[in-house]
């Protein structure tokens, strides 16, 4: 469970964090600064992404202290397979709570948007209490399009089955897609001018 535990607090807090960093300036009006500065779209959102990415790195790391040291569970497999999993990990969520930032329009959506887009596909597709290949074909698809589904595999396969980089390989090449996915589909309905 404390594999598991570590992929829900790294969905569910860093998205509900970045989903707030929009839709504040939206409610605060600030967002005009952005309508009236030289400024990308990419570069705000990833001006507002990367803090909440290094924060929420640290947090992995305090987690997998905890793991080690509290809770005694071994890490059998590559730490550094296990963090590059975590980084992207962390990126994918970070990147669906700008996605979520951009359609809601209040700090209170935001958080409740995010926290049940994160929590119920952690708990019900990711294999953390049912394992994926017992699941429908549909939840399965369902599954497929959350980072959760990928970093599950990876933190329970570096903690108990001893995996590195090679068998991690997959996991690596999905959560980066969908970091991209996420960060398009947030660019694609952020508007740099309000109509």
């Amino acid at each position: 469970m404390v594999p598991g535990t570590i992929m829900m607090l790294l969905g569910m807090v860093p998205a509900m964090m970045t989903a707030l960093a929009v839709v504040r300036e939206k409610e605060l009006g600030s967002i005009t600064n952005l309508y009236v500065t030289p400024l990308t779209r990419i570069e705000f959102l990833l001006g507002k992404q990367l803090p909440y990415v290094a924060i929420a790195f640290l947090n992995f790391l305090c987690m997998v202290a905890l793991a080690l040291l509290l809770f005694r569970v071994p890490l059998k497999g590559s730490f550094e397979a296990l963090a590059l999993g975590a980084l992207l990990y962390i990126g994918g969520s970070t990147a669906f709570g700008l996605f979520v930032s951009t359609f809601v329009r209040t700090q209170i959506a935001a958080i409740f948007a995010s926290a049940i887009l994160t929590t119920m596909p952690a708990i019900q597709f990711s294999g953390l209490l049912v394992p994926v290949s017992s699941l429908s074909r549909d939840a399965q698809v369902i599954g497929a399009i959350f980072p959760s589904t990928y970093f599950h595999h990876v933190s329970v396969g570096a903690f108990t089955k001893g995996l590195g980089f090679a068998e991690l390989r997959a996991d690596y090449a999905w959560l980066a897609l969908l970091i991209g996915m996420y960060l398009f589909a947030a660019l694609s309905l952020l508007r740099k001018q309000e109509k």
